[in-house]
């Protein structure tokens, strides 16, 4: 192990001829040792078979999810616009999502694969306790089939999204595996009801991974239960430097595979970036990766953003940023226009080509969203494109969900309550077309 050891902390000294901080080598080290000791493994992510880049139901989703109210920019809108489109609030928890990942709960294991959230903090699970027509197409958790299943007696957990698409049930321990690393005793919510908008989604529940003590955390009740990096912290699982987790995810149109890790960074992914990480802190008041992000360059030109905060957000699928920002970007696409038929901004086929360069910051860094994800799919009637980026309307932080994320390799280090971002280098960046 001692060899293994040394040629990745070698690998960590050296990115693109540049010394990395002794405090970083040392934390890679602790991490190669740790995944050494447990075998662990990346966890593959699967992307969702009915995911549809629709983008009014991304917006639908997204407001859902965080309870904002968009910003109208073209004039007066009739308030029930958005909801004048073929789709109906049921249908957007399910093909909106694009990433679902195979999680191992229970002895013997049972897989259920899971939307992995940083943007909330339950593990709900579709139960043998639901009725037979609300598992149709669901892999479901069977507590009874578990040896290291404890019912936690008088426990019960709800979660309730604007749109009133709800969940609830009942709530135990048990193991939970993330890519080697065991989670002992990890609080498992049953659904013993869910909405139809679940019903139809594609994921057979969810693992948050935002912070459980915060504002907006987990909603366990009469007690708030640690998610699953807090136990695995708690319990000495992963020591200090290696309380972490990563998210490498890719467009479908990129030959990599997305990818998480629990307990140590992929060294391989830093190194081709040709940088280090670039680390800041996080807040987790409110239960979200929260993080400074008072500027960004649209074209090449600054927009201040004085006192602005972002949130890190796994389970949303577009970008949502200031309207300055927004409105700034779109007024360089030839073409562009807000529809209020769509709930968001559109644009021409041709103007695909033509889009201006975005960055964001996260802490004092620019990152750049990429060209291809800037164009996110088509307009209701597939006419025109649909927008990244959209305005985060009324939510007093950007959302920074997958649009972004596709972009950059993210290590969620919770243990030091700080994220680092490097941006993902590809051999070919793919430039959308019609």
């Amino acid at each position: 192990m001692a060899k293994w050891s040394a040629l990745f902390l070698l690998l960590a000294t050296v990115v693109s001829g540049a010394a990395v901080p002794q405090q970083e080598s040392v934390a890679f080290n602790t991490q190669t040792q740790l995944k050494d000791a447990h075998g662990l493994k990346k966890i593959p992510v699967t992307r969702n078979p009915e995911f549809k880049a629709n983008g009014t139901l991304s917006i639908l989703r997204a407001r859902a999810k965080y309870g904002f109210e968009p910003t109208y920019h073209k004039g007066p809108v009739n308030a029930q616009a958005i909801g004048q489109t073929p789709a109906t609030p049921d249908d957007y928890l399910g093909g909106d999502l694009e990433y679902i990942v195979p999680v191992p709960i229970g002895t013997p294991a049972q897989t259920l694969n899971l939307d992995f959230d940083t943007g909330s903090s339950d593990l709900w699970v579709f139960s043998s306790k639901l009725t037979a027509a609300s598992n149709v197409n669901h892999n479901v958790f069977t507590s009874s089939k578990s040896s290291t299943w404890k019912t936690l007696s008088g426990y019960s957990w709800s979660i309730e999204y604007a749109d009133l698409s709800t969940a609830s049930g009942t709530v135990g321990t048990d193991n939970v595996n993330l890519g080697g690393l065991v989670v002992k005793s990890q609080a498992v919510e049953l659904a013993t009801s869910v909405s139809t908008a679940f019903v139809k989604s594609a994921n057979d529940g969810l693992v948050g991974l935002g912070f459980y003590k915060g504002t907006y955390g987990n909603t366990i009740r009469p007690t708030r239960q640690p998610n699953v990096v807090a136990n695995l912290i708690s319990q000495g699982t992963v020591p200090a430097n290696a309380q972490l987790f990563t998210a490498a995810l890719y467009s479908a149109r990129d030959p990599e595979s997305s990818f998480y890790t629990f307990g140590y960074v992929d060294q391989s992914l830093v190194a081709a970036s040709g940088q280090s990480l670039s680390w800041t802190a996080i807040d987790p008041t409110l239960g979200f990766w929260t993080f400074p992000s008072t500027s960004a360059y649209v074209g090449g030109t600054l927009v201040s953003l004085s006192g602005n905060t972002a949130i890190a957000d796994t389970g949303t699928t577009l970008a949502y940023l200031s309207d300055d920002v927004v409105d700034a970007f779109y007024a360089q696409v030839p073409g562009a226009s807000y529809s209020s038929q769509d709930g968001g901004y559109i644009f021409p086929f041709d103007s695909a080509n033509q889009l201006p360069s975005l960055t964001v910051a996260v802490g004092n860094k620019q990152f750049a969203i990429q060209p291809e994800d800037l164009v996110f799919g088509y307009n209701h009637d597939s006419t025109q494109y649909f927008g990244g980026i959209q305005s985060r309307g009324t939510n007093p932080s950007d959302i920074l969900g997958d649009v972004f994320l596709k972009s950059v390799y993210v290590v969620f280090d919770q243990g030091n309550t700080r994220i680092g971002v490097v941006p993902k280098i590809e051999a070919t960046q793919y430039a959308p077309s019609k």
